[in-house]
């Protein structure tokens, strides 16, 4: 019997050696669930209307639900028409050279736009009362010495002293509490503070600067008010020379040169950013 001849790999060509095959499990198919049978519509109906009907049993006074009653007290709470418009939380800073009109048009857009939600933010003061004035309602009048522990204290979100020992400035604790009622805060300020506070509250405020037609009309409105001196009226003068290099700090300007339309443009600019 001939003998076979062993295989001898040539060093160029390595032996040969039959591929290993590998059988996998093929995946088993996952047993069966039984499906659960979906209600028919008309029984879901039914049970929605038996719940429905067990609600309305447990307020027999009113015969309504509590999602209803629900509904039916936010309806009263919200007003319509234009009213509907506003939502609260809004900051608002009117900023002008004394005389320039800011607190006459504040006040008639309080007054004569109840829908607009604004609540005036009450400063404090150092100065005297004038005229009817009261504490509490114009300004929160307080004494130098009160008005510097304060500050000590932090309580102010700003202050400035524009004259010596005549400070004016706003309590955080009063925006605070404002705003989280829902109201629109309005600013009455000079305007370092309206720059002030609009860096505090950046975007979250609106900034508006009511500008006098001219230096001599703001002379003629402050010797009219016949509430100071010549040499006040002359500081206050300088001062608002100053102050209305500022102007272009604000987000929006208002010329008053006619009262009306100044009132109404007002109205139009803090109508846009409350609906915004």
């Amino acid at each position: 019997m001939p003998c076979k001849k062993p295989i001898i790999a040539h060093p160029a060509y390595p032996a040969y050696h039959p591929p290993i095959i590998a059988y996998h499990r093929l995946p088993q198919p996952l047993p069966r669930r039984s499906l659960r049978r979906l209600p028919h519509p008309q029984e879901r109906i039914q049970k929605i209307k038996s719940i429905m009907s067990k609600l309305s049993s447990d307020h027999p006074t009113t015969g309504t639900s509590p999602v209803t009653q629900t509904q039916e007290a936010a309806s009263h709470d919200i007003p319509s028409g234009d009213s509907l418009l506003l939502r609260g939380g809004g900051r608002l800073i009117f900023s002008a050279p004394s005389g320039s009109g800011k607190s006459t048009i504040v006040q008639w857009l309080m007054r004569e736009h109840p829908e607009l939600r604004l609540a005036f933010s009450i400063s404090c003061t150092t100065r005297a009362p004038r005229g009817t004035e009261q504490n509490g309602v114009e300004y929160i009048f307080l004494s130098p010495e009160a008005f510097k522990e304060k500050i000590k204290t932090g309580e102010f979100l700003e202050y400035e002293e524009v004259y010596e020992n005549r400070f004016y400035g706003t309590l955080k604790s009063q925006v605070e509490s404002q705003t989280a009622a829902g109201q629109n805060v309005v600013f009455d300020v000079d305007v370092k503070g309206g720059c002030n506070i609009k860096k505090f509250y950046g975007d979250r405020a609106l900034s508006i600067f009511i500008q006098p037609p001219s230096i001599e009309e703001l002379r003629r409105r402050l010797v009219g008010r016949q509430t100071d001196s010549a040499e006040a009226i002359e500081n206050r003068l300088a001062k608002a020379s100053y102050e209305l290099t500022f102007a272009d700090k604000f987000d929006r300007i208002i010329v008053n040169d006619n009262l009306e339309k100044a009132e109404q443009e007002a109205y139009e600019i803090v109508k846009e950013f409350i609906e915004r």
